[in-house]
């Protein structure tokens, strides 16, 4: 059977979610359309397929002990020279974040990280330095932000893309949801024109 190669995130909601995307893929970025913008609690991880549905039941106990909670972004910063990331960055809400991620990834999502972890929404990885500048410069002035509700599992198909699979809501208001991430079509009048221009 193999594995499968799962991520649990918190996913940027419409219509910031999109814009960044599509910024993301202007300035070059192949992995760009197939990773939804989002704010990462669970690095990819490769699990066994027979363990989803155990997995799936730790990260519903997971939601259920969190609560709704803000998140705002404002301007870019960089993991360079350590890893070739440009990145917007979590002003608020990051505290949040780590001990939500902390508990994402014990049971059977227990593992060691790469790096420590530090929350934030990646807007280009992997691509030339000049494009890196590029993203570094072009979003210093976005700014925004959310309530989040909940997180997600996503897992990543044969093809590279990423594909929500399961959304887990906190239960301060039973009826939210995570916030959806619409396709390019969705995207709002004067949103997609911004994010074509820079703006």
């Amino acid at each position: 059977m193999g594995t499968s190669t799962i991520g649990v995130s918190i996913a940027v909601p419409e219509p910031f979610g999109s814009l960044l995307q599509q910024r993301r893929a202007g300035f070059g970025d192949p992995q760009a359309l197939g990773i939804p913008t989002h704010v990462t609690l669970l690095p990819p991880t490769e699990v066994d397929p027979e363990a989803l549905p155990a997995i799936e039941d730790h990260l519903a106990e997971v939601a259920a002990s969190g609560r709704p909670f803000e998140l705002r972004l404002d301007g870019t910063d960089t993991f360079r020279p350590l890893s070739p990331v440009v990145y917007v960055r979590l002003v608020r809400g990051a505290e949040e974040c780590r001990t939500l991620q902390e508990r994402v990834r014990s049971g059977p999502l227990e593992r060691e990280l790469q790096f420590p972890y530090h929350p934030h929404v990646t807007i280009a990885h992997g691509i030339a330095e000049e494009a890196l500048d590029r993203a570094f410069e072009a979003l210093a002035d976005f700014r925004a932000s959310w309530v989040a509700t909940g997180f997600a599992l996503y897992e990543q198909g044969d093809d590279g893309v990423w594909r929500l699979e399961r959304e887990f809501g906190f239960p301060a208001d039973h009826t939210a949801t995570v916030p959806h991430q619409s396709s390019h079509a969705d995207l709002p009048t004067g949103a997609a024109d911004a994010a074509a221009s820079g703006r």
